[in-house]
């Protein structure tokens, strides 16, 4: 199982590295410790993912760029239109 740093940029990643910031700051925590934090939230959150998400997601539109990227594929759409189970949102 790979995982990646992408969820820390989520709302729930940047708080949890603004607090473990502070915490290393005020001496509460070590610089280590943080990270092995950090590196435990990649690994949780990957396994939440895989485990717990059910739903499906289908995407059409077209394709303005693409690459890959230290394992990492990004799409770049115009006139995206995502659909689920139950809605539709066009992008």
């Amino acid at each position: 199982m790979a995982t990646f740093e992408l969820y820390r940029r989520s709302t729930i990643g940047m708080c949890l590295t603004e607090t473990l910031d502070e915490m290393v700051s005020s001496s509460t925590l070590s610089p280590e410790l943080a990270i092995q934090v950090l590196v435990q939230f990649d690994k949780s959150m990957t396994e939440a993912l895989e485990s717990q998400v059910k739903s499906k997601v289908s995407i059409k539109g077209h394709l303005h760029t693409y690459r890959f990227c230290d394992n990492v594929w990004t799409f770049i759409l115009q006139d995206a239109l995502f659909k689920n189970e139950d809605t539709q949102e066009n992008v």
